[in-house]
């Protein structure tokens, strides 16, 4: 390191003066002003020397204060003359420059370390062009300007700042900025190829300094343009900048911000922020999330929430919202509020026939016809496939009420055309009326149902007045279904079983399960009073699959050529397990598949679902009897009878009561017979009451038949009781067993 000497010449001059004063002396006494001469001047020669050790002590301390001021400092700093040649350095400028540090001596040039630098590699730029890079190196040094950067072999990088001196001197300031160019480049890598918009804006004026590739695609903006507008001149609305406010990150982000893109089209965003530096001054960085497709989705919900999809009318939850808001109304006045059921008649027969494309538009036209014989102040809606109601406010006189409701039924019963079909069709209507009939929303919701379902059983093509009476009966029904949920909890239902008499030789063949209720209040409660309950509530599945397996239990220990018939609802099929369960209880009871016959009605086959031919195939796989019930009471039967190979067609009851007297009965009955001995399959006879009539079918070839001629239904003991006599009789050599 370089030190501080006293001037040689000063020295060599006193030295000599010293010199001349000894060789001056003589032994001869001198004058005495002589002698104080030259005493004086050796004292200004001491005195100058210790002033000059003085001086160069202090400036070694000077030196030794700057090094160590210079060292502690974390930049690398370096002192040259005019000439370019070193005078001082600290020890992160040979830290920053270690591959070199070895040439760093006072007065040498930096234009020569540079150069054994750039020979020895340690200046990646330099590497092809090396006296470019020297020539530029060396302009730059001389003629301080901006900052610049170096790169330097071991991957650093290093930013240089220079400044002259008063004396023509040079100041170099080393910063190592690599793991700030590192972030530099992360952030350009996350900024430049995010797929989510990104604009930095200054956060001083919020001028927008740079885009994303994402921004300029989604904006419609040049990166140009871009920089000529700020972030408020992308706002909708707000005057307010993002990042602005006390918020937390989350309550930004959860705020809805409304940007112009370049089309003028407007969009939905979720705005995220973060301040940071860019390009040397304060900035925000702004990731938009654009959320328009999610805000209108959540739209599309809202609206579908309160909303029928299929007509767009408000639903039952916002039906019965609106109706609390004119009952609000009402109780401060004295109008009345009206709502109206609105039952179609024969719905299910138009999707039936025509299919449920023309059943939907159906729905659509008959929605805009209510809609259109409406008041601006009343409410339509949508409460299922085939309902709607209407509130009717403002009501004084009942008259009011009776007039809406004919104005209702005529629109509906003027023809639609739909796909070329001219479909006409009926309605029904219940009316409940508040606060007579209820005062509260759903209280005059199900009083007008009731008054619906009045209307649909008694007259249909009318309305119909909700009446106290009715509430009793829906009071009823509801007390029936939470006895009846008990008593398949507790597995109180028992199957009864009807004989199936063979007509060729009188035996049983089998018998049909029907489902007994013995309640310990009502007795034996009919099947009639508590298996619609169970199709309406849900509770069929349970049911059907209790008697299921209480059937193929009980038939297990009868005659292995004695069958067992279970009525299956075909709503048990919509429940898509069925043949799961029909293949558990077999396995469980031990019975085998073909001593089961499973009866259904062609109710299930309008449906035309492939996936309960694909059940009903399956369950025949299994070797499982299909059977037909009440043959003749639908539609299409015989259509029917192509799409499934049935076992058994079972003709209804109500074809063979009176049929002896009858002969259009007869040419039906005959015509079913012959049809099925065509087909191959069996053919049973219900409801037979007489011996005429048994006579007639046996006459006939009819092979099976059943009814309160032979038995009514019995519990499973009495049932043992009359196999166990047929079986005795056959040991015996008879061929009947007389069951009645």
């Amino acid at each position: 390191m370089p030190t501080i000497r006293p001037k040689k010449k000063q020295l060599q001059q006193a030295a000599r003066r010293s010199a001349r004063s000894r060789d001056a002396v003589k032994p001869v006494p001198k004058p005495a002003a002589k002698d104080r001469r030259v005493a004086v001047e050796i004292g200004e020669v001491v005195r100058k020397r210790a002033a000059a050790d003085a001086a160069i002590a202090e400036a070694r301390k000077s030196h030794a204060r700057l090094r160590e001021a210079i060292d502690i400092l974390p930049q690398g700093i370096v002192f040259l003359d005019a000439e370019g040649r070193y005078i001082l350095w600290n020890k992160k400028y040979a830290e920053i420059y270690n591959r070199t540090a070895d040439l760093f001596r006072p007065g040498a040039r930096m234009a020569d370390t540079l150069r054994i630098g750039v020979a020895r590699g340690d200046y990646p730029e330099a590497l092809g062009r090396e006296e470019e890079w020297m020539a530029e190196r060396m302009a730059k040094l001389f003629q301080p300007g901006e900052s610049h950067e170096q790169l330097i072999s071991d991957g650093r990088c290093i930013q240089i700042e220079e400044r002259m001196t008063a004396d023509g001197g040079i100041i170099g300031l080393r910063i190592d900025i690599t793991e700030l160019k590192q972030r530099e480049a992360s952030f350009r890598l996350l900024f430049d190829s995010n797929p989510v918009p990104m604009i930095v804006c200054a956060l001083e004026d919020e001028r927008i300094l740079g885009v994303n590739d994402a921004a300029i695609e989604h904006y419609g903006y040049s990166a140009a343009e871009f920089s000529t507008l700020t972030i408020r001149n992308l706002q909708a609305f707000e005057a307010e900048r993002p990042w602005a406010g006390d918020q937390d990150t989350d309550e930004r982000a959860a705020r809805t911000w409304k940007h112009v893109k370049a089309d003028g089209s407007l969009i939905d965003l979720a705005v995220y922020s973060r301040q940071l530096v860019y390009g040397g001054e304060p900035a925000v960085l702004l990731a938009l999330m654009d959320i328009t497709e999610r805000k209108r989705a959540e739209m599309r919900l809202a609206f579908m929430a309160q909303h029928d999809g299929l007509t767009g009318l408000p639903n039952r939850n916002s039906l019965r919202k609106r109706l609390d808001e004119m009952l609000v109304h009402t109780r401060r006045g004295t109008e009345k509020v009206a709502v109206h059921f609105l039952g179609i008649d024969n719905f299910k027969g138009v999707n039936d026939s025509l299919g449920h494309a023309v059943g939907d538009k159906l729905l659509r036209g008959i929605a805009r016809r209510l809609r259109s014989t409406l008041r601006e102040e009343d409410v339509i809606g949508r409460l299922n496939s085939d309902e709607f109601a209407i509130l009717q406010s403002g009501v004084t006189r009942p008259e009011d009420v009776v007039l809406l409701a004919k104005r209702l039924l005529n629109a509906v019963g003027e023809p639609f055309l739909l796909d070329g079909n001219s479909v006409v069709i009926g309605a029904s209507i219940g009316i409940a009326m508040a606060p007579g009939d209820g005062d509260g929303s759903e209280k005059l919701l199900m009083s007008a149902d009731m008054a619906l379902a009045r209307a649909k059983s008694e007259t249909r093509g009318t309305f119909s007045f909700f009446e106290p009476g009715m509430d009793a009966r829906a009071q009823t029904r509801r007390k029936i279904e939470i006895e009846l949920r008990g008593a398949i909890q507790n597995e109180v239902l028992r199957p009864h079983y009807q004989p199936l008499i063979g007509l060729s030789n009188g035996r049983i063949t089998g018998c049909e399960a029907l489902v007994r209720w013995p309640h310990p209040e009502r007795g034996m409660v009919s099947p009639a009073d508590f298996i619609p309950v169970a199709e309406d509530t849900g509770l069929i599945n349970a049911l059907g699959a209790q008697v299921l397996k209480r059937a193929c239990q009980d038939a297990a220990a009868w005659p292995d050529d004695v069958r067992v018939a279970v009525n299956l609802s075909p709503l048990q099929f919509r429940a898509g397990n069925l043949l799961s369960v029909v293949m558990d209880v077999l396995k469980q009871t031990g019975l085998p598949p073909k001593r089961l016959e499973l009866e259904i009605t062609e109710t299930l086959l309008l449906e035309k679902s492939s996936q309960v031919i694909a059940t009903l195939h399956a369950l025949r796989a299994l070797g499982v009897r299909i059977s037909m019930d009440d043959f003749g009471t639908g539609y299409s039967s015989l259509s029917y009878l192509r799409s499934f190979p049935f076992d058994k067609i079972k003709i209804d009851q109500s074809f063979v009561r009176g049929l002896c007297s009858n002969r259009e009965l007869q040419a039906i009955v005959r015509s079913i017979i012959s049809l099925g001995m065509g087909l191959g399959v069996t053919i049973t006879a219900e409801g037979v009451e007489t011996e005429t009539e048994l006579s007639w079918l046996r006459a006939e070839g009819c092979h099976e038949a059943q009814g309160f001629l032979f038995s009514a239904a019995r519990p499973n003991p009495e049932i043992i009781d009359l196999l166990s006599v047929q079986s005795g009789a056959g040991k015996t050599g008879g061929s009947a067993v007389q069951v009645a």
